[in-house]
């Protein structure tokens, strides 16, 4: 007698499960995790007592025997319903979007899938990370936008969507979900299901695509992939997925070394087996070849020979070069445009090409106006299709003008107009961000995702030799039913545990409260939950560092609104301010670093109201930090030796994390300082 442990519809494996779940409990959730892990460990210990085998080698052989009968449900779904609407499938197309956490090795995977797809030649110089092509995301070793390319795969052609995997740019990921028809959910063999993972998956469902699960460096020593099934099939219940839905392929990949396979212990030489998976259990894309035109807008990019450049499916009808179409939006506002040019993905680049079917992801030029989540459709009887949502941001913050005394020394673009019409022309791609006009005419408020979110826009801008000045972040607040509700975000703290205690204060003085605790490892850490609000991220990250000694691990992800959780203090030290404009000296520096840490170093030229340290006390201090030493006609035999502390280097990130309600962020294209706000100055 064999029974397979797996996932699938482990709710039907036993009579007694229908009986339990037939009397419902207070929390269905869980009492489906229950039911579910009680027949998955029965399987396991029978299995074990007939077989002897492990965990891994009975997923092994259910897998093999359930290779060809999985996603079956959704395909059968989905093929009554072609039938309904008398539509067809191509099957020489597979159109897939790589979803994770960060740093769980999506970008990596998808290296060695290109390698291996021959998209490169054999004695071509190949650099890492080829998808990031963004120098900011290659500085910071984080995919920012969501890029396109396709691999061919015996005979089938294999559209894959790179995405973000941090929270703050989760609209990339909403925006990209409905050009495919399945995502590969990667997930690190050792920390398992982050909140990034949570959010994606969550997206994905609600589309109702088929779901591959990647776990990923599973070379790793302390690789753990009995737990990280058992936490990701936790995670498909908590998140309401059906029987069907759970019934998930797994695959065990080393993206780094390209090798891939059914079974931790016995990986191919190659992703040979992830191929397969994708070709098998993402359904192919429904499409109705010989309806009316409609292409979905989810991307935009400009050339400067073509210019603004759509990117979208095909949902139905032939799309072809030279084409008049109607650009349809939601609310039924239409207006005609003409394809100039088109193009295919195709390996590594865009292909030119004379028309695209039905289900493929295509670029068009020519449209100069066209905008995300309008609709290219048939000119004569085009509809739109359902435009993009994504979710509402929580985070905003204040740009205006530079007002400092160095303005225009080193920006090009200065003015409001500039600033107006690059913060407009960024939400035109960007759909989780908003600006809107604030109280004066040379200030704008701009609502993100994040902080993060916020200060990759101001980096670019900063870049492109645009000069501003922003304010500290603050939360959007709502009020319903006269109830004022804030923001709340699950924080994930992965923390040695000599270093658990300061870091659990800091978050109970920062109004989180903790929900779970558990050890992450063999290494001696542990994995912290909280459920916090969003002000008491604000500035934290650094904090959390600074308890640690910079060895723990933060990651968030929004949750919902609650009610005010009450007043946070974020900050318990004030700001050193030069007390007059000048240069610097070492004479002054060495009496001021005695109030507290410097962030500038002799020479350096300032002016009245910037911020030139911390000072070790709350409250402000002024100082002349460009103070001389008086000359005298008294010659000593030797001059005082100065030594001076090494200055605070604090980025872009650190400064808009620093900075309180009363302080500024001045950014130019060769400078990032902080300065008060002159505004404050004049209400005291």
């Amino acid at each position: 007698m064999e029974m397979a442990v797996g996932f699938r519809s482990p709710l039907r494996a036993s009579p007694s499960a229908t009986i339990i779940s037939a009397n419902p409990s207070p929390n269905p959730n869980r009492s489906r995790i229950r039911v579910s892990k009680e027949i998955f460990g029965c399987n396991l210990r029978l299995s074990r007592a007939v077989n002897g085998c492990r965990n891994s080698d009975l997923w092994l052989r259910s897998s093999r025997r359930r290779a060809g009968a999985r996603c079956s449900v959704s395909q059968t779904t989905e093929a009554a319903s072609a039938e309904k609407r008398k539509q067809t499938t191509r099957r020489d197309v597979r159109n897939i979007a790589i979803v994770a956490h960060v740093d769980h090795g999506k970008t990596t995977l998808v290296d060695s899938m290109l390698k291996q797809a021959k998209v490169f030649r054999d004695n071509q110089v190949i650099q890492e990370r080829i998808m990031d092509s963004n120098d900011l995301e290659r500085e910071r070793g984080i995919t920012i936008l969501s890029k396109n390319t396709s691999i061919s795969y015996k005979g089938t052609k294999i559209n894959i969507i790179d995405t973000p995997g941090h929270s703050d740019f989760g609209g990339e990921v909403e925006r990209v979900l409905n050009m495919v028809e399945g995502v590969l959910l990667v997930v690190d063999s050792v920390e398992g299901p982050m909140p990034q993972t949570r959010f994606v998956l969550k997206k994905a469902l609600e589309f109702g695509h088929a779901v591959v699960v990647v776990v990923n460096k599973i070379d790793r020593p302390s690789a753990r992939p009995d737990f990280v099934i058992n936490s990701t099939f936790e995670l498909f219940i908590d998140l309401n997925a059906t029987d069907e839905q759970c019934d998930f392929q797994v695959i065990y990949a080393s993206g780094i070394k390209g090798k891939a396979g059914l079974s931790p212990e016995n990986l191919a030489d190659d992703l040979g087996p992830l191929f397969e998976a994708i070709l098998r259990c993402i359904p192919e894309p429904r499409i109705d070849k010989d309806g009316a035109l409609q292409l979905l807008v989810t991307s935009t990019e400009y050339d400067e020979h073509k210019g603004r450049i759509a990117i979208g499916r095909l949902h139905a009808g032939v799309l072809q070069r030279g084409m008049d179409v109607k650009v349809c939006t939601s609310d039924d506002a239409c207006r005609f445009g003409k394809v100039s040019e088109l193009f295919v993905y195709e390996n590594f680049t865009r292909v030119p090409v004379e028309s695209v079917e039905a289900g493929d992801i295509c670029a068009v030029c020519g449209i100069s106006d066209i905008m995300i989540g309008e609709t290219i459709a048939d000119k004569s009887s085009g509809k739109p299709l359902p435009a993009i949502k994504v979710e509402e941001p929580t985070v905003r913050m204040s740009f205006s003008i530079n007002t400092a005394p160095f303005v225009g020394r080193e920006g090009k673009y200065v003015t409001s107009r500039n600033l107006r019409d690059r913060l407009y022309r960024e939400i035109e791609r960007n759909l989780a961000m908003k600006v809107e006009d604030g109280e004066t005419a040379d200030t704008f408020i701009v609502s993100g995702r994040g902080t993060l979110h916020i200060t990759i826009l101001i980096e670019n801008m900063r870049r492109e030799g645009y000069e501003f000045m922003v304010g500290p972040p603050k939360v959007i607040n709502k009020r319903i039913d006269d109830k004022l509700l804030e923001p709340f975000e699950i924080a994930t703290v992965e923390v040695p545990e000599e270093y658990m205690g300061p870091v659990v204060e800091l978050l109970g003085r920062r109004r989180g409260q903790m929900f779970d605790m558990q050890g992450s490892g063999s290494d001696g850490t542990s994995l912290l939950k909280y459920k916090i609000p969003t002000r008491g991220l604000l500035g934290l990250r650094n904090s959390i560092l600074t308890a640690s000694r910079g060895t723990a691990v933060l990651n968030t992800i929004f949750d919902s609104y609650g009610p005010w959780a009450g007043d946070i203090s974020t900050r318990d030290q004030g700001s050193l301010v030069a007390f007059e404009d000048g240069t610097t000296t070492s004479y002054a520096l060495f009496s001021a670093q005695e109030r507290g840490q410097m962030f500038i170093s002799p020479g350096m030229e300032v002016y009245k109201g910037q911020i030139v340290g911390i000072h070790q006390r709350p409250g402000d201090l002024s100082l002349n930090v460009c103070k001389k030493k008086a000359a005298t006609n008294v010659r000593s035999n030797k001059e005082q030796t100065v030594v001076l502390d090494t200055p605070l280097s604090y980025s872009l990130d650190d400064c808009i994390e620093y900075i309180a309600e009363d302080e500024l962020v001045e950014v130019t294209p060769s400078s990032i300082r902080m300065c008060k706000n002159p505004k404050f100055a004049k209400r005291r």
